[in-house]
C-alpha cells in the first residue's frame, strides 16, 4: 500500500493542534471568570468568593498543564514534518514565537504559582494582581500565536528572498504591518470570544452538576450566575465579532468564503446563503440545500443584489476542499445560535426564580460544555481547511512545505504512538478534573466577627504569640476545650 506523506503529516498535525487547542482556550476563558470572582472577594470580603477562587484556581492549574504538555509536540513537528515551510516562514515565524515567551508565557508561569501557592501567603490585593497577571499572560500568549496564524492567512510587511543555499523564504520589512496583517484583529477577537464563551459554559457545567445533586449549593448558585451573565454576553459577541472576520475573508479570500457557503456560480445577482445542505463540487450544487434568497450578499456587501465572488472565479487547483469547511462553518454558527438560545433563557427564568428548579436545562448546561469545545475546534477547521492548498496564502503550497526526506511510514507510526499517548493524557485528564469536582469546593473560611469572644480571644493569642501561627494556636485551644482537655 502506497502512503502519502503529505496527507499523513497534515493528519498528524491536525491531530496534535485539535487536542491541544482544547485548553488554550478553556485556560483563557477560565482566567477572566477567576479575575471577576477574585474581584468580588476583594471588594466584598465574603468568603463564599474566595472559596470560589480556591477551586476554579485549581481547575485552571490541571488544565494549564495540560496546554503546555501538549503544545510541545507542535514545535518539533515544524522542523520534522514542515522544515520547507518552517524555513520559509522562519523570519516571520521567530519574532512573533519570540515575543510570545518574552511577554506572555514568562507572565502568566511566573504568577502562576503566587496564583496557585500564595494563598495566605500573601495579600489578597497582591493575589488578586497575580490572577490578573496570569489572566493577560494566557490572552497575550493567544495574541501572538493569533498574528503568527493570521499573517500566513493574509501575508503583509514582508518580501521574499533568496537564501544562499537556493530556497525562497519571506523576509519581514514591516513589524507592525506584519502585526497588524488584514485578518489579525477579525481573528483576534474571534478567538478570544470563543475561549471565553468555552470557560464560561464549563463553569456552567460543574456549577449545574452540583445544584442537580443539591450539594455545594451556594457555592454552584453563585458561580452559576456569574458565569451565565459572562456567557450571555459573550454568546452575542460571538455573532458580531464572527460576522467581522466573514467580512474579512470574503475580501481577502474569498475563494475560501465561497468554499465556507458552497457558492460555485458568482452569478449577476445577489447570492443566497444556505441554511444547511450536502456540497457537490463535482457537479456544482448543494444537495438537498436550503437557501435564504439575497442574505449573503447582504451581510457581505450590505447591498442584496450585488453578487458575491464564486469559486468558478478561481482554477479548480485553488479550490479548498468545499464540504469540509462548509460543513464545519455551518456547525460552528448553529451551536453559536445555542449558545444564545440556552443563556437567554436561562437568564429569563432566572428573572421568574424558576432557574434551579428547571431540571431539564440544567442537565442542559451540564453537557453544553461538549459543544463549546467543538465550537472552538470547529472554527479552526473552518479557519485552517479553508485555506488549503495555501500553507501560506498565495505564497507557499502545504505541498511545498512538506520535509523532502520525511517518510510515509515513519509518520505513520508517530500518528499510532500519539494517539495512544493522547488518548492516555486524555484519560488522566478528565479522571483529575473528576476528582476535582467530586471532592469540591474547600468551606469557606468565615473570620470572626469583630468583638465577639472568639475574635477577642484570637487577638489576644495573635499578640502573645512569638510565633505568629494564631491561627493553628486558636485551633488547638477550641479542640482541647471541647475535648475537655486544658491547653498545654
Amino acid at each position: 500500500m502506497n502512503l502519502d506523506p503529505l496527507l499523513l503529516s497534515r493528519i498528524q498535525f491536525a491531530l496534535t493542534i485539535m487536542f491541544h487547542y482544547i485548553f488554550p482556550p478553556l485556560t483563557i476563558g477560565l482566567g477572566v471568570l477567576m479575575v471577576i470572582i477574585e474581584g468580588l472577594w476583594l471588594k466584598t470580603n465574603n468568603p463564599i468568593y474566595e472559596s470560589m477562587a480556591r477551586f476554579w484556581t485549581k481547575i485552571f492549574a490541571v488544565n494549564f498543564a495540560m496546554g503546555v504538555a501538549t503544545g510541545i509536540v507542535m514545535e518539533f513537528e515544524f522542523g520534522t514534518n514542515w522544515s520547507h515551510y518552517s524555513k520559509f516562514v522562519g523570519d516571520v515565524f521567530g519574532s512573533a514565537l519570540a515575543a510570545e515567551g518574552i511577554f506572555a508565557f514568562f507572565l502568566e508561569s511566573g504568577f502562576l504559582s503566587v496564583l496557585v501557592f500564595g494563598w495566605g501567603k500573601v495579600s489578597k490585593p497582591v493575589h488578586f494582581f497575580a490572577t490578573l497577571m496570569v489572566c493577560l499572560g494566557s490572552i497575550f500568549s493567544s495574541i501572538w500565536i493569533t498574528i503568527a496564524n493570521s499573517w500566513q492567512q493574509t501575508p503583509a510587511g514582508y518580501k521574499l528572498v533568496q537564501s544562499a543555499e537556493g530556497f525562497m523564504r519571506a523576509e519581514i520589512v514591516d513589524f507592525w504591518a506584519m502585526v497588524f496583517n488584514p485578518s489579525t484583529i477579525p481573528r483576534l477577537l474571534h478567538v478570544w470570544i470563543g475561549a471565553f464563551v468555552l470557560g464560561a459554559f464549563f463553569a456552567m457545567s460543574v456549577s449545574a452538576f452540583y445544584i442537580l445533586k443539591n450539594r455545594h449549593v451556594e457555592f454552584a448558585e453563585r458561580s452559576f450566575k456569574i458565569s451565565l451573565v459572562y456567557a450571555a454576553i459573550v454568546s452575542m459577541l460571538a455573532g458580531a465579532t464572527g460576522h467581522l472576520q466573514a467580512c474579512e475573508v470574503a475580501d481577502n479570500q474569498p475563494e475560501k468564503l465561497a468554499a465556507m457557503e458552497a457558492h460555485f456560480e458568482t452569478g449577476t445577482g445577489g447570492t443566497g446563503l444556505y441554511l444547511f445542505g450536502i456540497p457537490d463540487p463535482k457537479n456544482r450544487t448543494v444537495n438537498a440545500g436550503v437557501q435564504v434568497p439575497y442574505l449573503l450578499s447582504l451581510l457581505v456587501h450590505f447591498d442584496p443584489n450585488k453578487p458575491v465572488t464564486g469559486l468558478d472565479k478561481f482554477a479548480e487547483r485553488d479550490w479548498p476542499p468545499v464540504a469540509i469547511p462548509f460543513t464545519a462553518f455551518h456547525l460552528m454558527v448553529g451551536l453559536g445560535g445555542y449558545f444564545v438560545a440556552v443563556t437567554i433563557l436561562a437568564l429569563f427564568l432566572w428573572w421568574r426564580k424558576k432557574l434551579f428548579t428547571t431540571r431539564w436545562l440544567l442537565w442542559a448546561f451540564v453537557f453544553s460544555t461538549i459543544p463549546a469545545i467543538a465550537a472552538n475546534e470547529l472554527g479552526w477547521v473552518t479557519a485552517e481547511v479553508g485555506r488549503q492548498p495555501w500553507i501560506v496564502y498565495h505564497l507557499l503550497r502545504t505541498s511545498e512545505g512538506l520535509s523532502k526526506s520525511v517518510a510515509a511510514s515513519h509518520v505513520l507510526a508517530s500518528i499510532i504512538m500519539f494517539s495512544a499517548i493522547y488518548a492516555m493524557l486524555f484519560v488522566l485528564w478528565i479522571y483529575v478534573l473528576h476528582q476535582k469536582i467530586l471532592h469540591g469546593p474547600e468551606p469557606a473560611s468565615v473570620p470572626p466577627v469583630a468583638g465577639s469572644s472568639q475574635g477577642l480571644m484570637d487577638a489576644a493569642t495573635e499578640l502573645n504569640d512569638p510565633s505568629g501561627d494564631s491561627m493553628t494556636s486558636a485551633k488547638q485551644r477550641k479542640s482541647s476545650s471541647t475535648s475537655g482537655e486544658e491547653p498545654a
